[in-house]
């Protein structure tokens, strides 16, 4: 269950010369265009700390200018007006633009993310399919029809809903947005979509892509900015229909209450803290591939990461060692070198928030196997060791709060119904991992954690027909497959009278 020790990867990327990419800045009523009191922002190489490019800094002002290109174009323009097929053609051309420009999309993101490129190339591939995928799920959409003997035929129809305003994160922006961005195009919506702060660079290009593949102006348009001065003006805005948030789950409570004065209807996928439950007749091999995998791929900043390992006692020295082991021997290094296994973390903010929560661990008396410290080879950038850290208990703040790194926790449990309680012991419920070959008892453990997603002798694999998103602090509501078009589409019923029925007739008088 161990590899030989990995080779250390280049102590520093290939030579990234400052401001290599031009003014990031907003898309509106399908032009580029700087922000109204002009004001910019950088963002940074978390490998290297190299300035990439200046954003153009959004406010309030021009929230309003994309919002009202968004609504024009929703009241009045063609694109809720098309059919569905119409709609369909747009989005698989899209999709071929995507896979036109993969290298330059790879290429920003894993300059403003520090993703490793041989993952990054992956979702590269997964934003392109998001869009495949609705144009052709739309076509398809039916309502249902209620027959009332020979007086009526009542039946269903979908409408898209207006404006939807849409606030991403940084962890995988390209493939995260395009999630969100596809059915609420297929629907017939309008989109303002307000990037990361941390992550510009792949909105811009996306909205370049949307101009070539002729999507009529002010469907989609971005607003570069910070949360406090773009995001906000965004989920309060009159203009706004929708709201659709991806992050963490204190802001997305402020999403929620901001877009709730206009009664806006949100989906909010917020934090998560998965656990990965091992039972002792579990294929131990297959569990510490899939442990490892879970945290250890995009930086270890993923919603979905599998960070509380939880490992039946008789089993737990075992899975839990060999996991270290697997740990220590992670490549961490250059995102553009394909060897590299793990970048760095998203800045020196988040850098620093992490070694936190390392040390707090130490500091309550948990064991530090693997990591936990910069990689003495890479002194620049926010490099953080594959860490592992054992022998925690529910109480500690690394078992109950996101890290939202390369930071996995462990500790044992005795029987069934001491897993699902330590599972459940958190305030979060996005997804759970459960390893056993008593297939009886799989489904019952999956059923009983409260969780919105659950895997039986898996790591996250995806089918993008089925609904993705959290209960608890992790979210409300759900994206994936047509379970978004509850989100993305008004459902009207239309009442058809087949026949004269009886109305009672009121208003006549006395009869004579």
């Amino acid at each position: 269950m161990t590899q030989p020790h990995a080779e250390p990867l280049a102590a520093t990327a290939p030579a990234v010369e400052a401001n290599r990419f031009p003014l990031q800045q907003h898309y509106i009523d399908g032009a580029f265009r700087p922000s109204v009191a002009g004001g910019t922002f950088t963002t940074a190489n978390p490998a290297n700390g190299v300035v990439l490019a200046e954003a153009s800094d959004g406010r309030a002002e021009d929230v309003d200018a994309a919002v009202a290109a968004a609504r024009r174009a929703f009241d009045e323009g063609p694109w809720p007006r098309l059919s569905a097929e119409k709609r369909a053609a747009v989005l698989r051309r899209i999709a071929e633009l995507i896979r036109v420009h993969a290298d330059e999309f790879v290429e920003r993101e894993v300059c403003d993310i520090g993703m490793p490129i041989a993952q990054m190339k992956r979702l590269a591939g997964r934003a392109a399919m998001n869009f495949e995928y609705y144009a052709g799920v739309v076509p398809e959409l039916h309502g249902r029809a209620f027959q009332v003997g020979d007086e009526f035929l009542n039946y269903t129809i979908r409408k898209p809903v207006g404006v939807a305003g849409m606030i991403m994160p940084w962890n995988a922006p390209l493939m995260l947005s395009t999630w969100r961005i596809a059915p609420a195009l297929a629907a017939g919506n309008t989109v303002v979509l307000k990037p990361a702060e941390w992550s510009p660079l792949t909105a811009t290009l996306l909205a370049e892509v949307m101009a070539e593949a002729e999507l009529p102006d002010g469907v989609f348009n971005v607003v570069q900015g910070f949360g406090e001065t773009a995001g906000a003006p965004l989920s309060a805005h009159p203009g706004v229909d929708l709201l659709c948030f991806t992050g963490e789950t204190s802001t997305g409570k402020l999403v929620i209450a901001a877009g709730a004065p206009t009664l806006k209807r949100s989906s909010v996928e917020l934090g998560g803290k998965s656990p990965v439950v091992v039972f002792d007749d579990a294929d131990p091999e297959l569990a510490v591939d899939a442990a490892v995998a879970q945290i250890f791929t995009m930086n270890g900043q993923r919603c979905t990461a599998g960070s509380r390992l939880l490992v039946q006692r008789g089993l737990y020295d075992q899975v839990v060692e060999a996991v270290a082991e697997r740990a220590r021997n992670i490549r961490v290094g250059d995102p553009f070198d394909t060897r590299t296994e793990l970048g760095p973390l998203i800045g020196p903010e988040h850098h620093e928030r992490v070694l936190g929560y390392v040390q707090s661990a130490r500091d309550e008396g948990a064991r530090v196997l693997a990591g936990g410290n910069r990689p003495e080879s890479l002194p620049d950038g926010c490099f953080l060791e594959a860490t592992v850290i054992a022998d925690v208990n529910e109480h500690m703040k690394v078992f109950q709060e996101e890290i939202f790194g390369p930071v996995l926790v462990a500790m044992p449990f005795d029987d069934e119904a001491d897993a699902v309680r330590l599972a459940n012991a958190t305030p979060y419920g996005l997804a759970a991992y459960v390893w056993t070959n008593d297939i009886q008892r799989g489904h019952r453990v999956a059923h009983a954690i409260d969780t919105g997603m659950c895997w039986i002798n898996s790591q996250n694999v995806r089918d993008l027909r089925t609904p993705f998103g959290g209960v608890k602090a992790s979210g409300i509501g759900r994206e994936g497959g047509d379970y978004a078009f509850d989100f993305y589409c008004e459902l009207e019923i239309v009442h058809v009278a087949l026949g004269t029925h009886r109305i009672p007739r009121l208003g006549l008088g006395d009869p004579d």
